[in-house]
């Protein structure tokens, strides 16, 4: 076995499905990095992957996958940055296997790893039946009584074990489920330091993952959706953040010499408390992170040191999201001139009502946004000046149903078309859709057995007969 690393350089190669895929590569190209990461999953993903996995076994992974790995492996192979990744989503074997035809074409040697076990819907009745309660973390409902025969997936949030044993197997490519977004970046440098889940480096996971907390939404932290956006230089071609990380857990963050963005320490101090509702009590599957001493320092341009991260262990459960059928949805805009644009939309909306009533229509929601007024801030947006009337105001009309029957109806219902307001344009409404709706809960950290599984590019394509 090799000396621990002393230094490590791992960077971001993406923050959700669909990010910009060049600055990866530039990350990969001139980043001198050892890992990049590209945290593809949402809250919702998974769910969305598993009907589509229901409806074709070989899918269920991140479609965009193959596109990333074709235009970032090639390098990474020339550099040795290896590859980490939740894009497996419901179906990591077929992820494996489609990130194994890519790397067959570019270097048949390449090692992937499979990474499985996150899925938990087949052992929720036997949990149960052992007397597990799946609270509802939002609402409070104490079991799921009410979904249990809608259920379409349930996946847990896991941590960073099976990275750091696909790793240790000289994987090059690792391609997992619903790895937690920290996760990603925590295995490889558990893996580079030698730290393991012990009171001697609790304080060293919680650096790494905070480093990952930094990293994981890419762009954020270099400019993007920052407050500093204006500072932000050529903001089309931002580039994806790095962070240099010493064996003592202090990390600088930065990014490529050159690239677009601005790395200082609002767009990291930003980023250290998006999405996280109690700093000091960070809840991840991997160690409980207390992030109230954390330093932050510029040290140079584009280079921000952080420091005095800490954690406590890992909690004894783990987050499952379980994705329900939610019933149908129903939607259609209307744009709506001046003048008496406001007095318009009021009028839209009152026959939206009056016709789904007419009609029979009993929604579970109906949500009218008039986009540039409300739609974001709802009720929460300040009172218009007296006399306001904009220019133009979009009025999007949404109807959430119980059957699709009801959504049908629903969708004719919400065509306001020629029986609006004058100068009223309308677009023809898109097709009614299937809902899921989310049940966050826990489950026992027991009851989550995950797999691992490394092979090259070849065998996994062998094994699956194709």
């Amino acid at each position: 076995m090799s000396a621990p690393a002393t230094t490590c350089r791992i960077g971001a190669g993406s923050g959700f499905w669909g990010d910009m895929v060049d600055p990866a590569v530039e990350l990969v190209e001139h980043g001198d990095v050892a890992y990049c990461c590209f945290d593809l999953l949402a809250e919702l993903t998974v769910a969305i992957l598993a009907r589509s996995r229901q409806r074709d076994p070989s899918r269920g992974h991140i479609p965009d996958l193959e596109q990333i790995l074709r235009e970032t492996l090639p390098a990474a192979r020339r550099g040795g940055t290896r590859i980490i990744t939740n894009g497996g989503g419901a179906n990591p074997a077929g992820g494996a296997l489609a990130a194994a035809r890519v790397a067959a074409e570019i270097d048949p040697s390449t090692r992937i790893a499979t990474i499985t076990g996150d899925e938990f819907t087949d052992r929720i009745e036997a949990l149960r039946a052992e007397g597990w309660k799946f609270t509802n973390l939002d609402t409070g409902e104490e079991d799921i009584d009410r979904i249990a025969d809608r259920i379409v997936a349930a996946n847990a949030y896991t941590g960073a074990d099976s990275v750091i044993t696909a790793l240790g197997d000289d994987a090059d490519v690792v391609i997992g489920g619903r790895l937690s977004d920290s996760a990603l970046y925590c295995g490889p440098l558990m893996h580079e330091f030698g730290w393991t889940f012990d009171d001697a480096h609790w304080d060293r996971i919680g650096a790494a993952l905070t480093v990952g907390h930094v990293l994981e939404c890419g762009a954020l932290a270099t400019g993007g959706m920052s407050s500093q956006w204006r500072l932000a230089k050529d903001p089309w071609r931002l580039g994806f953040p790095i962070a240099e990380v010493a064996a003592d857990g202090s990390a600088v963050i930065t990014k490529v010499d050159g690239s677009g963005g601005i790395v200082n320490e609002y767009t990291v101090k930003e980023h250290l408390l998006y999405e996280v509702h109690d700093p000091a009590n960070y809840l991840l599957p991997d160690a409980v992170v207390d992030l109230m001493d954390v330093e932050v320092e510029e040290v140079g341009v584009d280079r921000v040191l952080l420091k005095g991260m800490r954690a406590r262990p890992r909690p004894d459960t783990l987050k499952v999201q379980i994705g329900y059928e939610d019933g149908y949805v129903a939607e259609s805009r209307a744009y709506i001139p001046a003048p008496e644009t406001l007095a318009k939309a009021d009028h839209c909306e009152m026959m939206v009502r009056e016709r789904l009533r007419h009609l029979g229509v009993e929604p579970l929601e109906l949500r009218f946004d008039r986009v540039g007024i409300d739609a974001l801030a709802g009720a929460a947006a300040p009172p218009l000046p007296d006399g306001y009337e904009p220019n133009e105001v979009e009025l999007r009309m949404v109807v959430r149903t119980a059957t699709r029957a009801e959504a049908q109806i629903a969708r004719r219902a919400l065509l306001v078309a020629t029986a609006g307001p004058v100068g009223v344009v309308f677009t023809n409404p898109p097709p009614v859709r299937k809902i899921i709706g989310l049940w966050p809960t826990l489950v026992p950290r027991t009851a989550i057995t995950e797999s691992v599984s490394v092979a090259t590019a070849q065998e996994v394509i062998a094994r699956a007969g194709s």
